[in-house]
């Protein structure tokens, strides 16, 4: 039956729960859902009263989900090894054979540092809460957790969730900021020396590829709203993964990203070489002009290879098949293209989604090759921490998965922007070109931002 209303589906999922009949023994979560309205996804999200708030929207599929509240979470802010992160991650996923059920979260670039509060080195949540669009059908979701046998206790906060939601109100329009002052770390002189570092023969010949980034911090005197924000790069850039974690008023990660980690459908894994960068033309003749010149680039398309290697060989002891395309196709975005090679596998039985994760995560993209020396590098001298900057986010339930890495990101602090590009440094790198193309991959955000 088909809801015409947010206050009729809130109405027809509290009959729903109030009716339910819970037995203490059955399943750990629970989750009822009813048909909703068409409703614009971020701004119902923003209107509303409650946090954590979290938004996903696929790159490539019709979904989109908006999602409030915790249910259940697990999160370690100090440091976590893998076999720990491992056993959290299997419990959860253990806990009900409910397809439909997801926890939504992320993992820090480096988990071996000091991370951000709230954020930590891993945090996941089963919200309370959920707005999901398929295509064009629209679904209200409540989740409950009845592990611990309080059950009238878990379906009174469930009510008083539902109660408290309110219409989505119109996003304020997107206004330019006055910036106070802006600093970048590393600096363009500190930029200069690491590159020159990483490009030595000596230092190369054992780390082909180390990816150098940097934090461009914005200090405002007014609150900018993460998620008009979001709205607005999200026009600028449809073809991406666009997600936003917003635990507390204080802070929201934000993230315009046009790669994905990995996507997973039962045993299939869907990933992708994303590595290899130029800028879009002023018109179609001259956009063609520079695809092909990246295409045809010696630096650029030798570090994508680096990067479909490493993907392959990392996959291959968790599949029973792996392919790779053997030539780069260009992927366009806004203001810059990409070289990408499609990569997909087939796992063995038993592979879970931490064991994914473990081996593609940092991918070379965003780290380095080898893996090891180049986040080592990178932690001992990039001169700031990352935190959820090249991290993986997304989803994950017994059925499927999807994450994407946090490039094209943003941090959101009382008084400061944070904002996040990285560069892959390679063997005839040039640290003047690289810092250009750090530039060109904050210039959609930035034109949002202030006046270009």
């Amino acid at each position: 039956m088909s809801v015409s209303s947010l206050p009729q589906a809130i109405q027809s999922l509290s009959r729903k729960l109030e009716k339910l009949d819970i037995h203490p023994h059955g399943e750990p979560i629970i989750q009822l859902s009813v048909t909703a309205c068409v409703m614009p996804m971020i701004a119902w999200l923003a209107s509303q009263p409650c946090y954590p708030r979290i938004y996903w929207h696929g790159r490539d599929t019709q979904e989109e989900v908006a999602a409030l509240g915790c249910c259940k979470d697990f999160i370690f802010e100090d440091a976590v090894d893998d076999n720990q992160l491992s056993q959290a991650y299997q419990t959860q996923r253990a806990l009900s054979t409910n397809q439909e059920i997801r926890y939504y979260g992320g993992v820090a670039f480096d988990r071996h540092t000091e991370c951000w509060p709230e954020y930590g080195r891993a945090h996941f949540i089963l919200p309370r809460l959920e707005l999901r669009r398929s295509g064009d059908e629209y679904k209200l979701l409540v989740n409950l957790n009845v592990e611990s046998g309080d059950i009238e206790q878990e379906r009174n906060l469930a009510l008083q969730a539902l109660a408290a939601l309110v219409p989505p109100k119109p996003l304020a329009p997107p206004n330019k900021i006055q910036l106070l002052s802006r600093s970048d770390r590393p600096n363009k002189l500190r930029w200069h020396e690491l590159v020159n570092q990483v490009t030595q023969d000596r230092f190369i010949q054992d780390t082909p590829k180390v990816v150098l980034s940097r934090l461009t911090q914005l200090e405002v005197n007014e609150k900018v709203d993460p998620w008009m924000l979001l709205a607005s790069w999200q026009g600028r850039n449809q073809n991406s993964f666009q997600f936003g974690f917003q635990f507390s008023p204080e802070s929201a990660f934000i993230s315009c990203t046009p790669e994905r980690l990995y996507r997973r459908r039962q045993r299939e894994v869907f990933t992708e070489a994303l590595a290899g960068t130029t800028t879009r033309g002023l018109n179609e003749a001259e956009d063609a002009l520079l695809a092909q010149q990246l295409l045809d680039d010696t630096k650029n398309s030798h570090e994508n290879q680096l990067v479909r290697e490493h993907i392959v060989d990392a996959l291959t002891p968790l599949s029973n098949y792996v392919g790779a395309d053997e030539l780069a196709k260009v992927f366009k975005l806004s203001h810059i293209q990409h070289l990408h090679r499609a990569i997909r596998a087939e796992l063995k039985p038993g592979v879970n989604d931490f064991q994914i994760l473990q081996a593609l995560h940092p991918t070379p993209a965003v780290g380095g090759l080898p893996k090891a020396s180049a986040i080592n590098f990178i932690r001992q001298r990039e001169g700031y921490t990352r935190g959820w900057y090249a991290g993986a986010c997304g989803y994950f339930n017994k059925y499927e998965s999807e994450f994407a890495v946090a490039i094209r990101s943003a941090l959101l602090e009382p008084g400061r922007i944070n904002l996040f590009a990285g560069a892959g440094i390679v063997s005839g790198s040039e640290a003047e070109a690289e810092w250009h193309e750090l530039e060109n991959k904050l210039k959609t955000i930035m034109s949002i931002l202030t006046e270009v």
